[in-house]
């Protein structure tokens, strides 16, 4: 999605009526001087041995998407003609209401990065696509599978279906790139559908935060780029791609100078672990931060309003297990300074799930360090869906079973103590708790000798278990027939 900046300029008439009633004389004297191009140094004569050299590389993206769209009683209006910041304010506004499914094309731009046919872009440009289509270069075109995709940097894999054998034209991402404000820089895509495109500019600025994603420090370039350049290449002048053209700001969705770029060592990132394992599995702490102003910096008796204030944690997750608390000002993160909340989403984001992280932390004016084990982030939906419904106490995963703390509904209902013991929500049909007799709607009540409460104590006591040398742990269960012991093997959790 773009993002939209209403600008209007206007200039005086008087302005132009001087620029229309110069003397034609004046003109002609200065055009009998000899002719001198200056060009700036360091400036190409031309971009186009570098735009021929590259555009084979890059595409256009044809999607056809579904996507569901709603109103009050359900009557799904017509919105084709609707300009898109409207469209947008009624998606705000009925969220919640009966969805009809829209059919529409998205256009947008990639690049081949492997001979093989794998292609980068958006994920706005292929989510929720039932078809896509690619089109190189010389006009051939061929449909397109997804990889993987991962929202929150705005990235997504592709990958040609052909029986043809044919080694495409490709290019690399930068993945240490050494972008100073002020380079040239050359981007490439599909602007309005109309193919093949390119245009050059300078980078504007550098590490620019953006509301819209947290996960990004974008490169902000001037080089022209408009609706349909979103997932292509921004190329520096050795031909290394070293942005992902994504998101503008603009006042109609064209051209102002303004456009956005996810730095290339960012995508790499991302591009790897989608090759890999067709997700990303970002580092989780399991808390909810906001910036450190100058009010909560007083309240706190410090000095410096940085950081990231904790506001709450969720239960049983990697923080609750540490030994975080409510209030705590979360100042580095494995030695590297922590300015705000969003640095320390992105610097945890970037790190595996289960690595172990140390946390610089001020507690009550002192300094104390915690190290955390991170967990894997749930998706969008599940964090949206505990922040609404109020709770903390996340669905997770253990041994295929998907469990949650029960509550007083599911204790009463067994009999057992209350705040005690974790529903299974759901379980894989070949995971071992199901060839052992696991349902939904059971109960685990303990695990190794330890009464369960929250999934942090089931973690707790894998681990410990792990650490004593054992090969399987024991998990009390409770169901409508009684308690029974079940073994589950610990090289499955």
């Amino acid at each position: 999605m773009f993002s939209r900046l209403r600008l209007v300029l206007t200039l005086p008439a008087t302005a132009l009526a001087l620029t229309l009633t110069t003397p034609v004389a004046l003109a002609q004297e200065e055009t009998s001087l000899p002719f001198s191009a200056a060009v700036p140094t360091g400036a190409p004569m031309s971009f186009a041995d570098l735009i021929e050299e590259v555009s084979p590389s890059v595409v256009s993206i044809n999607a056809r998407i579904s996507a569901p769209m709603g109103m009050p009683g359900g009557v799904a209006p017509n919105m084709e003609g609707m300009p898109p910041q409207f469209r947008e304010w009624f998606e705000r506004q009925f969220p919640n209401q009966p969805q009809q499914p829209r059919e529409g094309r998205s256009l947008g731009s990639g690049f081949f990065i492997s001979a093989e046919g794998h292609i980068v872009t958006n994920n706005h440009v292929v989510e929720n696509a039932t078809e896509i289509t690619v089109a190189l270069s010389d006009g051939e075109e061929y449909p397109a599978e997804v990889i993987g995709t991962d929202p929150l940097t705005d990235i997504a894999l592709l990958r040609l279906n052909t029986d043809e054998e044919i080694a495409f034209s490709f290019v690399t991402l930068d993945r240490n790139p050494t972008i100073r404000v002020g380079d040239w820089v050359v981007a490439v895509g599909n602007p309005f559908g109309l193919g093949g495109t390119a245009t050059a500019g300078i980078v504007s600025a550098t590490g620019r935060e953006l509301p819209t994603n947290v996960y990004n420090n974008f490169l902000q370039i001037d080089a022209p780029i408009n609706r349909g350049n979103s997932g292509g290449p921004t190329f520096n002048l050795d031909g290394e791609v070293v942005g992902v053209n994504s998101q503008i700001f603009s006042p109609s969705g064209g051209n102002v100078g303004i456009g956005f770029a996810i730095p290339s060592n960012i995508a790499a990132n991302i591009v790897d672990q989608l090759m890999a394992d067709g997700r990303v599995a970002r580092g989780w702490l399991g808390v909810q931060i906001q910036n450190v102003t100058d009010d909560i910096a007083e309240g706190l008796g410090l000095e410096d309003p940085r950081g990231a204030f904790v506001s709450s944690i969720v239960a049983g997750g990697p923080a609750a297990r540490a030994g975080f608390q409510r209030m705590d000002v979360i100042t580095a993160v494995n030695g590297q300074s922590v300015d705000s909340s969003a640095e320390l989403t992105r610097r945890v984001g970037s790190i595996g799930a289960g690595t172990e992280v140390t946390f610089n932390v001020i507690r009550d004016n002192d300094e104390i360090v915690l190290r955390a084990t991170l967990g894997d982030r749930p998706t969008e939906t599940d964090l949206n869906t505990m922040q609404e419904s109020g709770t903390t106490q996340p669905e997770v995963t253990f041994f295929g079973m998907q469990v949650r703390p029960a509550g007083d509904d599911m204790t009463a209902r067994f009999g057992v103590e209350a705040d005690s013991g974790l529903v299974i929500i759901d379980l894989q049909a070949d995971s071992e708790g199901a060839q052992k007799g696991l349902r939904p709607g059971d109960l685990l009540l303990e695990a190794g000798g330890e009464t369960l409460t929250n999934p942090g104590d089931l973690q707790a006591a894998i681990d410990a278990a792990r650490e004593d040398g054992r090969s399987a742990i024991l998990v009390l269960v409770q169901n409508a027939s009684g308690q029974r012991y079940v073994a589950l093997t610990l090289d499955r959790a």
